[in-house]
């Protein structure tokens, strides 16, 4: 395009290009729909950017008559280059969504072609997904998830079976991408735990890509879960989500049943439930293969949070390259990794030191790192736990040969 001048009327405030889709706010300012749509939905902000006026609604008008400004603008123009914006669709609205749910549970056969209907709307934008929560769609969809997992608990047989499946494969597809507000979740968990134990039968029985979308909605759901459900967890809960980690199905559910770990293990007796479903050892296997900064990062806190207890720590122990990784991972891959492996071994060294251990950490150099982390660059707090465990095991490990003579100079005095 030629260069030319746009009437700053055309330009959207936020962009500062030319409107395609122009449409007003409550406070009168007008904006390309992509860019209004996402302050207010993607970035969650509820001000007007220009006026910085509080916003109580957010519909948004579309302005006809700018558009055809523009688009008559565009053609004027069309010999310098410029292209004519084409009249964009209307956005979907409630009442077309409502039409859809309605559909999908009057006529069972046509439940598949609706929800694939539903899915496409939800990935065309951000506006789209919290319609379809105000319509009503997450109510619509558990309820499809909870009747199928019925279905499988009863072991029912129907013809539609095939297509019962594809429907909840669907219905757990779009139920992730709408990204369900908070307010939602917690109504979830609150009102219908069902469908949580629905999620749990899907991470047992079903797909990968299904078992990835149950992780990632786990985790959502509990990270705004009060404590009442975060303490009635059953062992069987936590036996699947190690068995999402270790299966590997994906890093977008391996980090997310992390996440879920992180969130549950400080509450009440899950620390013992996730070590009873065998999380240390897929944890130490993990952090074994992963390159990935922020899979290791969330598996070494989950692991810190395992050994504060003496089952974590026992079972740490049973791993023939537990201590030998942990000492490997210091200053190998970031502060956070680094911080959290100095205090497994703290827990270690304070609770389960026994002469067999002593001797271990010596032979794979968990002491050298130690008296390493003394000499570089660490946490005043870091530190001081590797001094505290050099000084309370000073009369195993001080002078002894496996220790290089240039770290022996930072061993403490007693």
């Amino acid at each position: 395009m030629d260069e030319i001048e746009i009437p700053s009327l055309f330009l959207c405030p936020i962009s500062l290009q030319l409107m395609r889709d122009p449409v007003t706010i409550s406070t009168g300012i007008t904006y390309d729909r992509d860019s209004i749509e996402q302050w207010l939905f993607s970035c969650k902000n509820k001000v007007c950017p220009v006026t910085k006026q509080v916003l109580h609604d957010s519909d948004l008008i579309p302005n006809h008559t700018l558009r055809r400004l523009i688009q008559a603008w565009c053609t004027v123009n069309a010999s310098h280059g410029v292209e004519r914006i084409p009249t964009p669709k209307p956005p979907i609205d409630k009442t077309q969504i409502a039409k859809l749910l309605k559909d999908a549970k009057k006529f069972p056969e046509m439940q598949v072609k609706c929800l694939k209907r539903l899915r496409s709307i939800t990935l065309e934008g951000e506006r789209n997904r919290s319609c379809l929560e105000a319509a009503g769609a997450v109510e619509f969809l558990v309820s499809i998830i909870k009747t199928y997992n019925s279905t499988l608990l009863l072991e029912t047989e129907s013809n539609e079976g095939p297509e019962f499946l594809k429907a909840s494969d669907e219905a757990l597809s779009i139920l992730y991408h709408i990204k369900v507000s908070e307010s939602c979740l917690k109504s979830i968990i609150s009102n219908d735990y069902e469908f949580v134990e629905s999620l749990v039968q899907i991470l047992i029985n079903d797909s990968y890509q299904s078992r990835a979308y149950a992780t990632m909605l786990l985790k959502d759901i509990f990270e705004v879960a009060d404590p009442i459900h975060l303490i009635s967890l059953t062992p069987d809960f936590f036996t699947e989500i190690v068995h999402t980690l270790r299966d590997q199905i994906s890093q977008q559910a391996s980090k997310a049943a992390l996440k879920l770990l992180v969130e549950l293990c400080p509450w009440g007796r899950n620390r013992i439930k996730a070590v009873e479903g065998g999380a240390v050892f897929v944890l130490i296997e993990l952090l074994l293969e992963s390159s990935d900064k922020r899979a290791s990062e969330l598996a070494m806190v989950v692991l810190d949070q395992l050994c504060g207890c003496a089952e974590g720590r026992a079972e740490f122990l049973n791993h023939g390259a537990g201590l030998a990784m942990v000492s490997k991972k210091i200053f190998r891959v970031s502060h956070v990794v680094s911080e959290r492996a100095v205090r497994i071994l703290s827990s270690i060294c304070r609770f389960s030191a026994t002469s067999r251990v002593l001797q271990e950490m010596l032979q794979v150099g968990v002491v050298a790192k130690l008296c390493l982390v003394l000499q570089l660059d660490s946490s005043y707090k870091t530190k001081e736990k590797a001094r505290e465990m050099l000084k309370l095991h000073s009369r195993v490990w001080r002078n002894h040969s496996c220790i290089p003579s240039h770290l022996l100079s930072s061993y403490p005095s007693s």
